[in-house]
């Protein structure tokens, strides 16, 4: 998308963080209870993350965010392994939809990847989740079943699907796949 900026998330800007993803995922699965987790909440994820929020370079509106880990920083799936940079959170505001937004987010964090010298990236999604599998599978993410489910002390809670790319130190970001 030209003109997108992808960059940390402001003090101000934690509330309108929080009320995007919650739309974003509202308007494509339904209203979901968080129950206990806390970092649902940006201002508390920004504390020990990164919080990235991609906004129109011309008008500011924000129009999606990500959350990764902060370089050698603790990491956000239990199951990551060391080599291994993952995220969590991605979400694009439905208004901002099919203009490259998640596409461009989910590049950064491939991005950051390579800069830290890391080999993979890592992330699980939820089943129902199909637009978001489409779209890392055309970024070339693949998935990893052995991986699969939320773990929290060593155990799996309930199902995600697990998704990792290989890092290229070479190549600047992963090739999109063309149909």
């Amino acid at each position: 998308m030209t003109g997108l900026i992808i960059r940390p998330v402001a003090p101000d800007e934690h509330d309108a963080v929080d009320a995007l993803i919650a739309t974003a995922y509202e308007f494509d699965y339904g209203p979901t209870p968080h129950g206990e987790d806390e970092l649902q909440h940006s201002v508390v994820r920004a504390e020990r993350f990164e919080v990235w929020n991609a906004a129109d370079g011309e008008t500011g509106e924000l129009l999606g965010s990500i959350t990764t880990p902060r370089d050698g920083g603790e990491q956000l799936l239990e199951d990551a392994t060391p080599n291994e940079l993952d995220f969590r959170l991605l979400a694009v505001s439905p208004r901002a939809r099919r203009r490259g937004v998640g596409a461009a987010l989910t590049r950064h964090v491939v991005d950051l990847a390579r800069e830290r010298g890391l080999r993979r990236v890592f992330l699980k999604s939820a089943p129902n989740m199909t637009g978001a599998h489409r779209l890392y599978e055309s970024l070339g993410f693949r998935r990893d079943p052995d991986r699969d489910g939320l773990v929290i002390d060593g155990v799996v809670q309930f199902d995600l699907f697990a998704f990792v790319v290989d890092v290229d130190p070479i190549a600047s970001t992963p090739q999109e796949q063309t149909s």
